[in-house]
């Protein structure tokens, strides 16, 4: 006797995130019944290809989520504050990639890899997708916690423009196309900023340079991006008292965020065991021989779903440590595909609770 398949929604499914979800959704294994794809009024109507076949957009509603039994949402915080609960009283299991209830007690956090069981204690019956920078990198801490113990870490992230959505797109690709018939831009003052004109989503010109802020403000001079980057890590890993200190920067990379990790463990490391993990280590992918030139970078890793690991090195002056470098496409891993991983462990658990019943 077959099981029904669940239903999914997709809330968001004509945005950035939804894009590359439809791709997902039609290239991995296929544990799902009716897909309901889901937008703005505006976008009602249209229709997009998932698994082969085109199905029409609806416009966003309550009515949206009868029978449904997982929603994913792939919309802006404010959506996913309202619609997320709606949901969920709807019957559906929401998971949320927005930053609405990341850090909410009665939320769990999940990285499939990482703490899988969190996705079945819901009491909200809402699910949250952690931040694309802090997820580039915590598939390969979490595997390295879990053999070592992580006590501190100290991150600087290289962000790509798509972290601010298509805007930050296309502002990166007008600006470099606005500076890409000079040969002596980048060598005065200001030149740049007078040539770019319109920063887009960004506080400075991000073509032929670097810009130390992504996020919004908060106190004492922090961004929003940092703290995220603190505060899902210990969640996540189950770590309230971590010590984590994080800076953020934009680069001009379309898509792909990296990051420079100094990780402190309480156990004695030394690379070759960090390599020995790594190799091993679900969602990485250990890319680490510079004598011949082989380390990740944003160009490579784009458009794959692993966490990419190199330039791995015992920290000289600091016991316990280690020095690494990490790749992590922000569209796939970073947001819809850990949203799919965990739409796909509730999947799963409704077809074991289907089973017994």
């Amino acid at each position: 006797m077959s099981t029904r398949k669940p239903t999914l929604a997709l809330v968001g499914a004509t945005g950035a995130v939804g894009t590359v979800m439809l791709e997902l959704l039609s290239t991995r294994q296929d544990v799902w019944g009716e897909i309901r794809l889901i937008a703005s009024a505006r976008s009602a109507g249209k229709k997009l290809v998932v698994r082969g076949e085109e199905v029409e957009v609806v416009a966003l509603s309550e009515e949206c989520f009868e029978g449904v039994d997982v929603a994913m949402f792939d919309v802006p915080d404010e959506v996913s504050a309202q619609w997320a609960p709606i949901a969920a009283a709807k019957g559906a299991v929401a998971v949320d990639n927005s930053g609405a209830f990341r850090m909410d007690p009665e939320v769990p956090l999940v990285v499939p890899e990482v703490n899988p069981a969190a996705a079945r204690i819901r009491p909200r019956g809402i699910i949250s997708n952690p931040n694309c920078t802090t997820l580039s990198m915590v598939v390969a801490l979490g595997a390295l916690h879990a053999e070592l113990g992580l006590r501190e870490l100290v991150v600087s992230s290289y962000q790509a423009a798509s972290g601010a959505g298509q805007p930050g797109i296309d502002a990166l690709r007008e600006q470099i196309e606005k500076v890409s018939g000079s040969t002596t831009l980048g060598t005065q003052p200001g030149d740049v900023r007078r040539a770019v004109g319109d920063f887009g989503p960004f506080p400075a010109p991000l073509a032929l340079n670097v810009v130390p802020w992504a996020g919004s403000l908060k106190e004492d001079g922090w961004s929003s991006e940092e703290l995220k980057v603190r505060n899902e890590s210990r969640k996540i890993l189950g770590l309230p008292d971590l010590k984590v200190s994080a800076t953020c920067v934009r680069v001009p990379v379309v898509t792909t965020h990296s990051l420079a990790v100094h990780a402190v463990f309480e156990n004695d490391v030394t690379v070759a065991r960090a390599h020995e993990i790594l190799a091993e280590a679900p969602g990485v992918v250990l890319c680490d021989d510079p004598a011949n030139g082989e380390f990740p970078t944003p160009a490579d890793v784009v458009g794959t779903d692993p966490t990419w690991v190199g330039r791995v090195r015992q920290a000289l002056d600091f016991p316990n440590t280690l020095e690494m470098f990490m790749c992590g496409d922000n569209l796939r891993k970073g947001a819809a595909l850990n949203t799919a991983q965990i739409a796909e462990l509730v999947a799963a658990e409704l077809a074991a609770q289907a089973e017994e019943a």
